[in-house]
This record gives C-alpha cells, structure tokens and sequence, in this order.
C-alpha cells in the first residue's frame, strides 16, 4: 500500500491563527461559561457595534450562519412569492438556496471573465415585471463594481442584497461592502477571513426600520420575551462566538493585510507562465483575498501534480449553479452561461491565509512552474 503524500502546504492554517490569540479566545470562553449566559448577551451586542463599525453601517445584527444572513436579509425586506431575484450564477448554493426558501423565484446571471463577478452588462437582460432584489455577490472577497449595480437598481425601482459573505473589510471606491444596497450579509464560517469557531453570520444596515425587523424575525418574531408581533425564526448568535468574533475582529484589518501582500507575492512569483492566470485588484476597489484563485491551463492535471508536491487546494466552485441537479427544474442546459462555465473548468484556489510564509509561496509558485516547464 502507497503511503499518503505529506502535506506540505496546507490550505489554511486555523490552529497557527489561534495560537496568536489563544489567551484572549480562553478568557472569552471562560467567561462566558462562568457567567452561563449562551444566547445573544452582552457579548454578541458587543460585537454587533463593533463589526458594523467596522463596516462602517449604522447597524448590525448578530445571526446563527451566513445562510441565515441571507435569508432573513430577504425575508426582512418581503421578498416571497411571485417574486423573482437576479444571483449569479457562479456563487455557492446559499446565495440562490435562500431565494428559494422565501418563495421566490432565483434568476441566474452570468458572471464577468476578469473579475468572476456578477456581470453588470447582463443585468437588465434578466429583468422582468416580477423582479424584485438583485444579490451581487462579492466573490472570493473581490468586490463587485457596485455603482454599475445601483445604476440598474435605481433605473427599475430594485432592491439590492449584498452577500459579503468572503468579503469582511471590502471596499468598492473607499466605501466597504455591505452598505450599498438595502442590506448586506456576512458569514463567519471558520474558514472566512473573520471566522467563528462553529457557525455564525450577519446583517449590517443602515435603515434602523429594517434592523428592528431583523432583530424580531431572528429571534422568532419577538422584541419581548413571549410576545410576538410576526412570525419569525431562531437565528440568533451565540455568546460564545459573539466573544471569539469580538476578539478576532481586532486583528482583522491586520490579517487582511497579510493576506494582500501574500496576493501580492503570488503574483510576482507566478508572472510570466504560459497558461497560467492569477487575479489582480481594481484600482476601485479593495481585494481582500479570502481566496487566491487562478484560472489553469490543464488544470485537472496541475492538481494532481499540487497534490503529489503535498500542496493543499480548493474548487470554488467547479460546477455553475445552473448545471446543478438541485436546479434541473428551471430546465437550464449547458451553454446558457458560457462564461461561468468556461471559467469553472479552469479555475483553482490556491493556499493564501495570514500566516502563509514566502518559503510556502515559493515552494507553490516552483511546483507550478515545474509542472507547466514539462
């Protein structure tokens, strides 16, 4: 029997992170068991003020997932049935999943080649008199080009949705996603750039009618104990990830930092090869890089051979969302978005996180240029 290739460079490092902050995370834990209060306490308002912030929105609620960011996002502005919301097609399945669960029907988009992005030319081409929001997504912390989207928006009297849930500390012309649209929502997955240890995510907002309404609907429909003004749901955030976040949430900016010199470094180390594309920042906007994703010639067998050197990557994501079984019934077929499929066949994430050294990069970078010398 073969024995497994050690891993040399690991997609991400979440212990190495924890390490740094280890003493601060423990005393949030122990404080929170000590005092044996779980559920939306002082720690999650805590870091409600201080993540909006952060984001510079004038509110922030504290939720249980990204997902359910999402959904309550739209379920809080009445999107439902009979309604129709543009996505685009290149994104996790959360960002269309959530349409659905309202009731409403997801309208897919095609993406734009250079930025992965939803693609503001094929906006209006999908807008019909059922439309009701358009979810731009900032994908693997790119920010979307968002005056082209609220140009749109505006033009046919549109809500806008922001799924930030890659982009903590992104800005499109200075100002940080999550405040263009009506409201913005965030994921704290461990993985994500600011990542809880378990499940957790957000909305911030600037319109204080809508954050109440938040608020009710995540705590199932109650501003008061008992009494409840609407239906609603239980998506509401822990204490103790409300703790970790807060703690995290110092460093950010630090982290992200990292994380763009890291892009930085990968893009003067990977210049030059033939077949090989890496992405780069618009001077509009600010890249956060919570994932580093290259476009690949022969990128099937490139993985293979990452894989034999014990270099850790990720697909994000190798299948659109209309080529996904669980959207067969919008009877969408292989060649309706072309761009997104095109790009999905080529594309690879390679390992980036604040504590990837340049030796990590380097022995990256050579073990492609190895591969596409052959």
């Amino acid at each position: 029997m073969s024995q497994a290739t050690e891993t040399r460079v690991p997609f991400m490092e979440l212990a190495a992170q924890y390490r740094t902050i280890r003493e601060d995370i423990l005393r949030e834990v122990h404080d929170v068991l000590d005092r044996a209060a779980y559920i939306s306490g002082p720690k999650v308002r805590r870091f409600e003020e201080a993540f909006a912030k952060a984001q510079g929105a004038a509110h922030c609620a504290g939720l249980s997932s990204g997902t359910d960011a999402l959904h309550v996002a739209l379920w809080a502005l009445g999107v439902g049935h009979g309604d129709e919301v543009i996505v685009p097609v290149n994104t996790f399945i959360a960002t269309a999943a959530c349409v659905t669960l309202t009731g409403a029907k997801v309208v897919f988009v095609d993406q734009d080649e250079h930025t992965f992005n939803m693609d503001p030319a094929r906006l209006e081409a999908a807008i019909t008199p059922r439309t009701k929001a358009i979810i731009p997504v900032h994908l693997y912390g790119r920010p979307v080009a968002m005056d082209a989207i609220l140009a749109v928006a505006a033009k046919h009297g549109l809500l806008v949705v922001e799924d930030c849930a890659q982009a903590h500390l992104a800005e499109w012309r200075g100002k940080r996603v999550g405040t263009f649209g009506a409201i913005g929502a965030f994921s704290f997955y461990p993985g994500k750039n600011l990542g809880a240890y378990g499940e957790a995510g957000a909305v911030v907002t600037n319109d204080q009618a809508l954050h109440e309404r938040v608020l009710r609907l995540r705590d199932h429909g109650s501003a008061v104990k008992y009494v409840h003004e609407m239906e609603g749901h239980n998506y509401r955030m822990e204490e103790l990830q409300g703790g970790v976040l807060w703690v995290k949430l110092q460093h950010l900016e630090a982290w992200t930092e990292a994380r763009r010199r890291a892009a930085d470094r990968y893009r003067a180390l990977l210049a030059g090869i033939p077949g090989l594309t890496t992405p780069s920042d618009e001077p509009e906007g600010r890249h956060v890089y919570h994932l580093f994703v290259v476009r690949a010639a022969r990128r099937d067998d490139l993985m293979a051979h990452l894989k034999q050197a014990g270099i850790q990557f990720g697909l994000h994501y190798p299948i659109p969302l209309h080529l996904q079984q669980a959207y067969a019934y919008l009877g969408h077929a292989r060649g309706d978005f072309p761009v997104a499929e095109r790009c999905c066949a080529e594309i690879l994430s390679l390992p980036i996180y604040p504590e990837l050294t340049e030796g990590s990069q380097q022995y990256v970078a050579e073990t492609i240029r190895s591969f596409y010398r052959r």
